[in-house]
Order: structure tokens, then C-alpha cells, then sequence
């Protein structure tokens, strides 16, 4: 795995250490996680199955909500069994898969979010060319090159992870692993590895997050050449994203541009974009989309009313 390793297990401290306080986390974390995935998942089957959302926008959604699944998959999952376990390990190969499939799926989803973003832009500012620029072909490619931006930037963090040496202490003081809780592990200086994390995650996000903000800023300003209803329908949609683009990049701008830190509410903020945003974003995207929430009435009508037949 690395250059010198006495350590092939790691201890996770977790959030709380209060038993009573983790047996409380558990139901909650547990029905968040059940949230995720049923209201993530309805959107997926919603999108495919009805004939009335087949625009690129909502192509690109159903993505997303699949992608939302997988990435709080990688940490939710294995966070809620440590709850009700006295300790709590993971191997070092689990923590560097853990690493590179968080890194995967979150950075596929900044990449999905600057998609809808230019899919937006075009619908809004060259609407006559829309059909014609967003075609099928150009959808697929789209999600796919957001698929691969993934893959590359967690071939990254896996690389740094590899050339860590971990010869003393195996106790990580997170509730899931990632690289900067293990760089406070490691034997050797890191430095360099700790800049890269910087350029690759943090500055990432803050390029990512301006860009998404000034096509919004653009798109917003190109709408005073519509009509009123033009204009509400299209806030309505903006606001979604934006709202979205918020509340992903704010905790991870937050914990990847400053120093590693072992602070509770860093964890907290952990918690918020790995459980909580990946369970508000259907219920964002739902609430203020009349296309989907008709969509989702007219698929589970037809499944009540062949299920009494």
C-alpha cells in the first residue's frame, strides 16, 4: 500500500461518543439515509418511465439523483453500523476505497451540476438552438465526460493516499475516511501531498462554484428579455439548481480550502454534505417542479389503479 506500513486497520472515533446519543443518531441517520434513497431513487424511475420528461434537463437530473445514491452510499451506510458498535475499524484497503469512491461520485457530481448549468444556459439564451445543441448524443457524452472528470480527480487522491507511510498511531479522528484525517496518521511530512489535496479539492471546488455562479448570473440577466411567464418558470428552475449548488459546494469549500482540523463542527459539516444535502436534493428538485410532481402522481396512479385490478 504505501512505503512503510505497521498499520493495516484503522480505528474510527465517530461523531459522539455518548452511547445513548449514537443510539438517538442511528433512527435518525437511518431514516435520512431510507429518504435518500427512495426519494432519489423515485426521480430515477420517474424520469425514465415518463413519456412527458424527456428534455435533456431532466435526463441530466436523473443522473444526478443516481449519483446522489452512490456517493452517500460510500459513507452513510458503514457511518450508521458504527453507531451501535463499541469500536469502530475499518482495514486500509476499506479506507482507501472509501476515499477513492467519495471522491468519484462527489466530483461526477460537480461536473453533473455545471452540466444542468450549461443546459440551462442554452435552454434560456439560445433557445432556438436548443434541440439542435443538446441532442441525445450530446447529453450522453456530456454525462459521460462528468463520469471520467470523476474518475480522473479520485485517481489523484488515490495516488497521494498511496505514498502515505502510517508506522504509529491507527486512530482516525473522523467518522468516515478521507485524506486529510489521514494525513495526521502518517509517519512522513505531508506537505506537498497536503497542496495537492488543495489545488485538486479545494480550489477545485472554488473554480467549479464561480463558474456555476456566473452562468446563473448570466442566465438571470438573459430572462429580462422574456415574458412573464417565461421568466417565473425559469427563476423557479434556477433557484432549484442554485439552491443546490449552494448547499453542496458551501460545506466542502469550507473543510478543503483551510488547514486539516480535528474541530467537532468540522465533522458536523461533514455530516451535512454526506447525509443531510443528498436527501434534501429530491425534495428541492420535487417541490418546485410541477413536470415531476404531475409525473410522479400519473406513474404511481397507474401503479394504485392496476394494483387493485
Amino acid at each position: 500500500m504505501a512505503s512503510t506500513n505497521n498499520v493495516t486497520e484503522l480505528i474510527i472515533v465517530g461523531l459522539f461518543q455518548d452511547p445513548e446519543v449514537q443510539r438517538g443518531c442511528f433512527v435518525v441517520f437511518l431514516l435520512v439515509y431510507l429518504a435518500t434513497v427512495v426519494g432519489n431513487g423515485l426521480i430515477v424511475l420517474t424520469v425514465n418511465v415518463s413519456k412527458s420528461l424527456r428534455s435533456p434537463m431532466y435526463f441530466f437530473l436523473s443522473y444526478l439523483s443516481l449519483v446522489e445514491i452512490t456517493y452517500s452510499s460510500t459513507v452513510v451506510p458503514k457511518f450508521i453500523t458504527d453507531l451501535l458498535a463499541k469500536i469502530k475499524t475499518i482495514s486500509l484497503e476499506g479506507c482507501v476505497a472509501q476515499i477513492f469512491f467519495f471522491h468519484f461520485f462527489g466530483v461526477t457530481e460537480i461536473f453533473l451540476l455545471t452540466v444542468m448549468a450549461y443546459d440551462r444556459y442554452v435552454a434560456i439564451c439560445k433557445p432556438l438552438h436548443y434541440t439542435t445543441i443538446m441532442s441525445r448524443c450530446v447529453c450522453r457524452l456530456l454525462v459521460a465526460g462528468s463520469w471520467l472528470g470523476g474518475f480522473f480527480h479520485s485517481m489523484v487522491q488515490i495516488i497521494i493516499t498511496l505514498q502515505l507511510s502510517f508506522c504509529g498511531p491507527n486512530v482516525i479522528d473522523h467518522y468516515f475516511c478521507d485524506l486529510h484525517p489521514l494525513f495526521k496518521l502518517s509517519c512522513t511530512d505531508t506537505s506537498v501531498e497536503g497542496v495537492i489535496v488543495l489545488a485538486n479539492s479545494g480550489l477545485f471546488s472554488i473554480f467549479s462554484f464561480l463558474l456555476l455562479v456566473s452562468s446563473y448570473i448570466v442566465i438571470l440577466y438573459n430572462l429580462r428579455n422574456h415574458s412573464a411567464e417565461g421568466r417565473r418558470k425559469a427563476l423557479s428552475t434556477c433557484a432549484s439548481h442554485i439552491t443546490v449548488v449552494v448547499l453542496f459546494f458551501g460545506p466542502a469549500i469550507f473543510l478543503y480550502m483551510r488547514p486539516p482540523s480535528t474541530f467537532t463542527e468540522d465533522k458536523l459539516v461533514a455530516v451535512f454534505y454526506t447525509v443531510v444535502t443528498p436527501m434534501l436534493n429530491p425534495i428541492i428538485y420535487t417541490l418546485r417542479n410541477a413536470e415531476v410532481k404531475n409525473a410522479m402522481r400519473k406513474l404511481w396512479g397507474k401503479r394504485m389503479n392496476s394494483g387493485r385490478d
